[in-house]
């Protein structure tokens, strides 16, 4: 594989991981920062997605709609189908909580979802990519 597009696609899929651990230490905070949390869950699925996308030279497609992101990626494997609910889950937390509105805040189970919905999508991209495409490599 052609080494600027593995670095393409590393940046993508480290993004998505630094995007899920930022969400997870906001969380984890004593003054828990849901909103932010949340938000950078919806970024990690996102960004994974985009990633996978990227690997098979799909254009970016600038949408933060992870559903239709998933819909795509099915094209080049149809197990994404899979992540449809988690698309529909993880799609409304890139603005709900990003500007005045009540609530201000997501529950601690909505969170709770959001975060393994997105981790298991992080972590299901990164299996389906060869090793010198993954963030660690």
């Amino acid at each position: 594989m052609d080494e600027a597009k593995c670095e393409y696609v590393r940046i993508w899929l480290l993004k998505a991981r630094r995007d899920l651990e930022g969400a997870r230490r906001l969380a984890a905070r004593p003054d828990r920062i849901l909103d932010l949390a949340i938000f950078h869950c919806q970024q990690a699925g996102e960004k994974a997605v985009k990633g996978f996308l990227a690997f098979h030279d799909y254009p970016l497609v600038k949408t933060h709609n992870i559903r239709k992101l998933v819909t795509l990626a099915e094209q080049y494997d149809p197990q994404f189908s899979s992540w449809r609910e988690a698309g529909e889950e993880l799609t409304p937390h890139a603005t709900a909580f990003r500007y005045p509105a009540k609530p201000v805040d997501p529950d601690e189970e909505e969170y709770e979802q959001a975060e393994q919905a997105a981790a298991g999508l992080v972590n299901f991209v990164c299996s389906l990519l060869p090793k010198e495409a993954q963030p660690n490599h």
